[in-house]
């Protein structure tokens, strides 16, 4: 009995010592967590707001499920044309990823845990499956050259002290981060963790989901390009004439072009 009430009481212990831990709780703004992609669309906003423990980090992190992706590779033919002369295949990396902040990550948070929790783009260039490679050297040059791809594609980013966090009493603090949403991103549910982080360990975390989603005429053109493209393919067709028949109008007008 006596051990019995031992191991009741230990269990309690834990119990508590964990409640008390870093007490993330997410958020998302309902103006940002659902993002419609109509005819005049050129990107958006989204903001995660939420509460923690007075006196810890946070880093929040926003991906898309990993996919199959493939770039281009150029080189010179003949020595003179910079032409396609390859592709390279890319295996188990997002194709959206984004990094938030209060403090620089690799201060507050130790790489083990960067690792565990595939927080930074190192620890991505580990993870990922490149193809064809002749070697190490080429590997990181190539992943190199893809997170650069990325970032001017601003489907990766990883803004520094974005996330800014203020007191509300002595045992919590509440925190808030807005950020540019890409017009690039394309359609679909991409997951939004906010990572509570004390001693270098993440402590807690908790998640939401950012929904980007295509309506209007935009929706109804994807999905004929998809399930009917030949009737697609008549209609921009025809979208092509009508546009060239009105840029004759005008030169027309204007007397000729010169």
């Amino acid at each position: 009995m006596r051990n019995f009430i031992l191991a009741l009481t230990i269990t309690a212990a834990s119990i508590f010592a964990a409640s008390g831990s870093a007490s993330a709780t997410l958020t998302a703004n309902a103006n940002h967590s659902l993002i419609n992609i109509d005819f005049m669309y050129h990107g958006s906003t989204v903001s995660v707001r939420g509460e923690a423990d007075s006196g810890v980090d946070l880093v929040v992190k926003i991906t898309s499920p990993e996919a199959h992706q493939a770039l281009k590779t150029k080189g010179k033919v003949g020595g003179v044309l910079w032409m396609n002369v390859g592709q390279l295949e890319f295996e188990h990396l997002p194709g959206y990823y984004a990094l938030y902040a209060t403090k620089d990550i690799d201060r507050i948070l130790d790489a083990s845990e960067r690792e565990k929790y595939g927080i930074g783009y190192d620890v991505l260039g580990r993870k990922a499956e490149i193809r064809p490679l002749a070697n190490e050297e080429d590997r990181a040059k190539w992943f190199s050259e893809f997170i650069k791809f990325k970032e001017e594609s601003n489907l990766y980013a990883t803004p520094k002290n974005i996330v800014t966090t203020a007191s509300k009493d002595s045992a919590s603090a509440s925190y808030f981060m807005k950020s540019d949403w890409p017009f690039q991103a394309p359609p679909g549910i991409y997951d939004v963790t906010v990572y509570a982080v004390k001693n270098g360990k993440v402590a807690e975390e908790a998640h939401s989901k950012v929904t980007v989603e295509q309506v209007g005429i935009v929706k109804t053109l994807s999905d004929m390009a998809k399930n009917n493209a030949a009737t697609y393919g008549l209609i921009s067709i025809a979208a092509a004439l009508l546009a060239g028949f009105g840029v004759g109008l005008i030169f027309k007008k204007d007397g000729g072009a010169h």
